[in-house]
């Protein structure tokens, strides 16, 4: 995956029909690729960094004699091809020349017209050119690897990008700007600090009176270890932000799943019928609870099931519920809890359960102390509700978001996301610990300071200073190809 000092292309905007297409071309050669397909009034490796230039890009021929110049409408000279059928689509090229760049390399990105066939066309024609087809992610790479871009900020990069609600953008974008990255060097400063007072008592122990680790040290390592622990505190919401979850509706049949899925989501997704298990596989959507993308999916009723098809709905329901954050147990509030109930009440134990006790417009026959009883007090919160006239929506919304813990604002804490991030910063955390309890059990500064070590090299990897070509591999691996 590391790229050599190649010159790489591809098409930088999604497929599909559009008014325009983006094809990037980075490298120490992209000018020259560029001017082989670009025909416009100034020859771009001419051209000065950061300005438009307007033209037809055409078929790189090296055989073709020289093109002449022309004079065009407004008397600047052109240049153009001998043969019309050379030209691919009129567009515009942008120039960014290094350091100046998204890659700090030089850089051209061709505007075309929108659709399959054009920007396929010109990037054809680049590669004839021996420009060389990126790989995904190449381009955020070679900035990372360039130092315009740390390793956080590349990888928001993509979560911008993938972002499907306004708090994940928020959240991306921090990112992006360095926020985590700034708060990151700020506390490796501080250990550094430590680490290097802990190896100045090491080397110097007659001149300091003993190579203990001091109290102020001590309390310094637990300062940050401190601070990364509030850092990690909304990692959790964090990651929802970021990756949405999945909340299944589950219940016995005929309890009102697919009415309450519909209703949700205010469309009529899902047919709803008297018959039981009419349900026989997952039905998902996804809406946006504070800020959270939450996939809804209606699942087969919990039942024996009565024939193969329905059973391997079963099946895939108690998967769900394995997989869950949050699970919405619907419970038909008109009609006497049953064995039924009872059992997926057992299918709950441990999970974290919101009760959708629907039907609430019809007389009641079931008490909410019943059923938080039988869930052992799994069941967060019990939402009496009308899936049929509305009636007890906003509070399921309102339970769910508590239940994600959505309706908290967790400031900075938000800006630990990725579970890379988490991972590392954890086993910083432990390398800080270790270090506390070696100097409070008076070993010798040696052993403190490789725990300091290892605490910066953890941290180093989230942001890319301490980090392997296999990892790099992996995260830029799941990019799209162009970005």
């Amino acid at each position: 995956m590391i790229p050599s000092d190649d010159t790489i292309a591809a098409i930088a905007t999604a497929s599909g029909a559009a008014g325009l297409a983006v094809i990037r071309v980075s490298g120490p050669d992209a000018l020259a690729c560029a001017d082989a397909v670009f025909v416009g009034s100034v020859r771009l490796r001419a051209a000065a960094s950061h300005t438009l230039h307007h033209g037809w890009a055409v078929w790189p021929a090296s055989d073709r004699p020289a093109r002449p110049a022309f004079s065009d409408a407004s008397g600047s000279s052109a240049h153009r091809s001998d043969e019309p059928a050379d030209r691919l689509d009129e567009v515009v090229a942008a120039v960014f020349r290094a350091p100046r760049s998204y890659t700090r390399e030089d850089v051209v990105e061709i505007s075309c017209h929108g659709g399959a066939l054009p920007a396929r066309r010109i990037l054809a024609a680049l590669l004839a050119a021996r420009a060389r087809l990126a790989r995904p992610g190449e381009f955020t790479l070679r900035a990372f690897l360039n130092g315009r871009l740390d390793l956080v900020q590349a990888e928001a990069v993509a979560d911008l990008i993938q972002a499907e609600t306004e708090r994940a953008r928020a959240l991306a974008l921090s990112q992006l700007s360095g926020e985590l990255s700034v708060r990151l060097e700020a506390l490796e400063e501080r250990i550094t600090d430590a680490l290097s007072e802990v190896e100045a008592r090491v080397d110097f122990a007659e001149d300091v009176g003993g190579i203990e680790v001091p109290e102020h040290v001590v309390q310094a390592i637990e300062s940050v270890d401190a601070d990364l622990a509030a850092m990690l505190a909304g990692a959790a919401l964090a990651r929802a932000v970021r990756e949405g979850v999945r909340v299944p509706l589950v219940g016995r049949p005929n309890a009102g799943k697919l009415s309450l899925f519909n209703a949700l989501l205010g469309e009529a997704r899902a047919i709803v019928t008297p018959l039981p298990g009419t349900t026989r596989d997952r039905v998902s959507e996804a809406i946006e609870i504070a800020g959270v993308r939450v996939t809804l999916s209606d699942t087969a009723g919990m039942r024996d099931a009565r024939d193969p098809i329905e059973a391997l709905g079963v099946e895939r329901t108690r998967a769900a519920l394995a997989d869950a954050s949050v699970v919405v147990w619907v419970v038909d509030g008109a009609t006497a809890l049953e064995s039924a109930d009872r059992e997926m009440a057992g299918e709950l134990n441990g999970a974290r359960v919101i009760v959708a006790l629907n039907k609430c417009d019809l007389p009641g026959a079931v008490d909410q102390s019943e059923i938080a009883g039988m869930l052992n007090g799994s069941a967060s919160r019990v939402v009496p509700l009308s899936a049929m006239r509305g009636d007890g929506l906003a509070a399921l919304r309102e339970a769910l978001a508590e239940a994600l813990g959505a309706d908290r604002s967790e400031g900075g804490a938000l800006a630990v996301s990725n579970a890379r991030h988490v991972e590392a910063l954890e086993r910083a955390r432990e390398a800080l610990g270790r270090a506390c309890v070696a100097a409070g059990a008076g070993d010798p500064g040696e052993i403190v300071a490789l725990e300091l070590r290892d605490a910066l090299f953890a941290s180093g990897e989230v942001t890319g200073r301490e980090v392997g070509e296999d990892v790099l591999d992996r995260i830029f691996g799941r990019f799209c190809i162009g970005k």
